[in-house]
């Protein structure tokens, strides 16, 4: 039986991208393989590096990080546009990716962008691999914009949270979206659980005492120092909060104009933003919740085939 053209959708998420790596495991278990690919942010590294072949490098990293380990790649920079230069993550990237073009890649691939300038949405689908998929994950005021072309990019989160236009643009007959901000309760029933537990921020310093701007981003969760002892919410807080918000609302609009044919929606939420130590876990949960969708994408080859 013929099946028909399949996009996939690999959507916003930050810390909690690593589910997307779990979700492409599930469906390359599953015999399902998609045809074109477009990503936003996290998704779209993941879906980069994906496509280069270097799949099982980054699993096996994400898996190994901790936080003294994030640590080593936050060169903080006050002077660059954001909070982070990047220019560590940018090396590990070319270290691993090289001068790869994304027009070089086994298969169709679109990362998203936001021109800082216009706000515009921008689609990258030609040249270096590295500068797409940092343009994409560019998020304001932790990265600086990424000059591309004499424009200035950022995170496309801000304008196209899950990319199932993308897919539908570049032909794709069944788009499955992968959306990481769907569980907004499960991140509430977390902070609750904190709070009954009556656990507290505790250290806001990074190693070498800098004041830390990411409290309690790399240990127990983001969510565990939600407000500080005085009771208000701290600076980081509030603007990765703002996003979690940003990306749910954005995305369901997004969503509701053109809807994928199906969803996979990890339940991640009670998984901080910036949890990057989580990968184990989410990969998991991006493996089981590839398997709670499989009647509906079986369902879907039968009735979307040529």
């Amino acid at each position: 039986m013929t099946r028909p053209k399949i996009g996939l959708a690999l959507g916003s998420g930050v810390g909690r991208g690593w589910a997307h790596i779990g979700v492409l495991k599930g469906l390359s278990k599953a015999g399902i393989e998609s045809d074109v690919i477009a990503g936003t942010s996290i998704g779209a590294l993941v879906a980069g590096v994906h496509l280069a072949g270097h799949m099982d490098a980054l699993e096996h990293w994400a898996c190994s990080l901790n936080r003294m380990r994030i640590m080593r790649y936050l060169d903080l920079s006050m002077k660059s546009g954001g909070i982070l230069g990047g220019k560590r993550l940018e090396r590990l990237l070319t270290e691993n990716l090289g001068d790869l073009s994304i027009e070089h890649l086994p298969k169709p691939f679109i990362t998203v962008a936001t021109e800082l300038a216009t706000g515009h949405e921008i689609w990258l689908r030609q040249g270096p691999l590295v500068d797409a998929l940092r343009a994409s994950y560019a998020l304001p005021g932790i990265f600086p914009p990424v000059e591309l072309e004499g424009r200035p990019l950022v995170d496309g989160a801000l304008v196209n949270p899950v990319p199932v236009s993308v897919c539908r643009a570049m032909g794709a007959r069944l788009v499955i979206a992968v959306n990481l901000n769907a569980d907004m309760l499960g991140s509430e029933r977390a902070q609750l659980a904190k709070i009954a537990e009556g656990q507290k921020d505790n250290g806001n310093s990074l190693p070498g005492g800098f004041p830390s701007v990411f409290p309690g981003a790399f240990g127990a969760g983001m969510l565990d120092s939600l407000f500080r002892r005085d009771g208000t919410p701290s600076m980081f807080n509030v603007m990765a909060s703002a996003l979690n918000i940003l990306q749910d609302r954005l995305g369901r609009s997004r969503l509701a104009g053109d809807p994928p044919d199906v969803t996979i929606a990890p339940q991640v939420g009670h998984i901080g933003l910036l949890d990057f130590d989580c990968a184990e876990e989410l990969i998991k949960l991006g493996e089981e919740a590839v398997e709670r969708s499989l009647p509906v994408l079986e369902e879907a080859l039968t009735v979307l085939q040529p």
